[in-house]
C-alpha cells in the first residue's frame, strides 16, 4: 500500500461521516464521498468493502472517538451525563448517524453491547458498595442517564438533532445541561433510607 493510504483512509472516513450523518446508508453515494475526500471511489471498496462496512467503520471510529473524549466514570455519573451533553453539543451530527444506524442497520453488531456491559457491571459494583442507589437495576439506571444526556437531542420539538448548537443560544444550553446533571444526580444517588443504612 502507498504510504499516503492512512492519510487518504482517514480522509475517506471523514466524508463518509459527513455524508452518512446527512444522508443515511440508502441516500449516501460513494462517489459524493470520494469526491469529498480528494480520492478514488474504488478506493473505498479496497479499503473497507461496501457501503454498508464503510458506514460501520465509520460508527465504530466515532463510537471510540466518543468513549476517548468522554471516559466513563462510576463515580460521577451526574458529571459523565453533563460531559456526553457537551460532546453531542459539539458533535451533534453523531446523533443523526446513530439514529441512521437505528433505522437502517439495526441488526449489525459492534462493540456497543460489550462497552455497554462493561459499564453495567462498574455501576453493579458501586450498587454493591453503596455508592450509587440500588433501588433501580444497574442496566436501567446506566440506560436512564444515558438517555437523559442525550434528550435534548432526540426529544426536542422545535430544534434539527443536528442544529442544537447553532438553535440555542448558550444560557438555554447551560440551563439544559444543568438539568440533564442533576437529573442524572438525583436518579443515581442514594435516598435518605438507602443512606441510613
Amino acid at each position: 500500500m502507498p504510504r499516503n493510504s492512512s492519510a487518504t483512509k482517514a480522509r475517506l472516513l471523514d466524508a463518509a461521516f459527513t455524508e452518512f450523518a446527512t444522508y443515511g446508508i440508502a441516500g449516501a453515494r460513494v462517489d459524493r464521498i470520494a469526491e469529498a475526500a480528494g480520492a478514488n471511489k474504488r478506493l473505498i471498496y479496497v479499503y473497507f468493502g461496501n457501503k454498508e462496512q464503510l458506514f460501520d467503520e465509520v460508527l465504530h471510529r466515532a463510537m471510540t472517538e466518543g468513549a476517548e473524549s468522554v471516559p466513563f466514570d462510576v463515580e460521577d455519573l451526574p458529571g459523565y451525563a453533563g460531559a456526553i451533553f457537551d460532546h453531542l453539543v459539539a458533535r451533534p451530527d453523531l446523533m443523526r448517524l446513530r439514529l441512521w444506524r437505528l433505522l437502517e442497520r439495526p441488526s449489525a453488531t459492534g462493540l456497543e453491547p460489550d462497552t455497554f456491559r462493561r459499564k453495567v457491571a462498574e455501576v453493579a459494583d458501586a450498587q454493591q458498595r453503596g455508592d450509587l442507589a440500588p433501588e433501580i437495576q444497574p442496566d436501567d439506571l446506566l440506560t436512564m442517564v444515558l438517555a437523559m444526556a442525550q434528550a435534548w437531542f432526540w426529544a426536542a420539538e422545535d430544534v434539527d438533532p443536528g442544529q442544537v448548537s447553532q438553535s440555542w443560544p448558550p444560557e438555554r444550553l447551560a440551563l439544559h445541561r444543568s438539568a440533564v446533571v442533576e437529573a442524572a444526580r438525583r436518579i443515581s444517588q442514594k435516598t435518605a433510607d438507602a443512606q441510613g443504612s
